[in-house]
């Protein structure tokens, strides 16, 4: 878990959004073009603001009157993923095999006046977004010296829901909790990344905050929303929900019976916001205004995520990938996968930027990367629930490496 890694190392003001008619689709800002969405339902991609706009359910918490505020990105059937324009991830389906509360065991409720309309999912466990995220930085950025997280789910709360009667597991966010007025400034019944909601009814929207990353040797777009790891949770802004350590399984990537795909992170990159080789959890919290609370009023901080201040972590499986075996493989629950450059690299500035999953498992080959405090490289004991939502210019196609860990013919 991460706290071991560091020991090692040492309705809001927001408007809703209309998906634009002539969007345009650019590197440096504007919107993104939906050709390049892999959630299709998503509303708007917003590469100035780094949000994304997406459709809002309701449900209700356990006791049966709490309004809860959700987003559904994934689905672990084919057909009902394309049905619901989210992303296909068939892994899902293990996501209870050795813990049956990594999925909540949710119902519907429907009025008998229902003419056309969702049902409402009625919840087990939900979040509790009240307490204040916390972010204090350490002399060199990361490890920090106190994290807190700003949403802690409760012990029955998981984002990944089967509904009953049904065997699919969907991948459904709660982002915010309750009747409103809703803070989108200091997120006290809100996600830390939820930047505006509209829960109107025929409006319906939710602005996320969201991450740049790479998969591929392509820049990435996902969304970062439960982490089982409080110093993770913090880093990533999202919901601190420790059930999640037990899905299947630690390090099992593609093995039978797991429901987790890699991604991998740096302790010790380079930093500096103009340094086009800057990268990694230091990078994030020196560069990214990781300390600050996320709002459309901090136009420093969407100007620093703009400009590359995300850890810019780099992921396996995307299901853009051209082998359909890979594309299959993606997964919104990653195992983290924690690098420390060694002090070798580190003085002859090998510490670039990277971008593919097997260019970075060669160097991990190649001696230049250890896990923390020279660890043996590998799950680093926490997962983060970060489904993807686009790419920015090309698709992720295939691995820029050959897998330097596959089975030789």
């Amino acid at each position: 878990m991460l706290p071991f890694l560091l020991a090692a190392c040492g309705s809001s003001p927001g408007q809703s959004a209309a998906r634009a008619q002539e969007p345009e689709n650019s590197e440096e800002g504007g919107l993104l073009s939906e050709d390049n969405f892999t959630i299709q339902s998503i509303i708007e991609i917003d590469l100035d603001r780094s949000s994304a706009t997406f459709p809002l359910h309701k449900g209700f918490g356990p006791d049966g009157s709490t309004p809860v505020w959700f987003i559904i990105t994934e689905a672990s059937d084919f057909g009902l993923a394309h049905d619901l324009n989210v992303n296909f991830a068939p892994k899902l389906a293990n996501m209870s095999i050795g813990c049956p509360t990594c999925v909540q065991e949710t119902t519907l409720t429907t009025s008998p006046g229902n003419r056309f309309g969702e049902a409402i999912v009625n919840f087990q466990g939900i979040p509790d977004f009240s307490p204040d995220r916390i972010l204090t930085p350490g002399p060199t950025g990361f490890p920090p010296l106190g994290a807190q997280p700003g949403g802690v789910g409760d012990d029955l709360y998981s984002p990944f829901i089967r509904l009953q009667g049904s065997d699919v597991v969907y991948n459904a966010p709660i982002v915010a909790v309750g009747d409103g007025p809703f803070d989108v400034t200091t997120h006290s019944n809100t996600s830390d990344r939820t930047l505006a909601i509209d829960t109107a009814p025929g409006h319906m929207t939710v602005e996320q905050l969201i991450i740049r990353g790479f998969d591929s040797g392509q820049e990435i777009l996902y969304l970062s929303t439960e982490a089982s790891d409080p110093v993770a949770a913090v880093l990533e802004r999202a919901t601190f929900v420790p059930l999640l350590n037990h899905a299947p399984f630690l390090g099992g990537d593609d093995f039978l019976g797991s429901a987790r795909e890699r991604i991998f992170t740096f302790v010790n990159g380079q930093t500096g916001r103009d340094n086009p080789e800057s990268q990694g959890l230091n990078h994030l919290v020196l560069d990214g205004h990781a300390t600050e609370d996320a709002s459309l009023e901090n136009t420093e901080l969407l100007d620093a995520l703009r400009e590359d201040g995300d850890a810019l972590n780099v992921q396996g499986d995307f299901p853009s990938l051209a082998n359909p075996r890979f594309a299959n493989a993606y997964s919104p629950l990653w195992d983290a996968q924690v690098g420390e450059w060694t002090p070798e690299a580190v003085a002859d500035g090998l510490n670039t930027r990277q971008t593919d999953e097997n260019t970075i498992l060669q160097l991990v080959v190649d001696g230049l990367i250890t896990g923390p405090g020279g660890s043996t490289f590998g799950a680093g004991g926490f997962v983060i629930n970060c489904p993807v939502l686009g790419f920015v210019v090309d698709a992720p196609e295939a691995p820029q490496a050959a897998d330097p860990f596959a089975a030789q013919p």
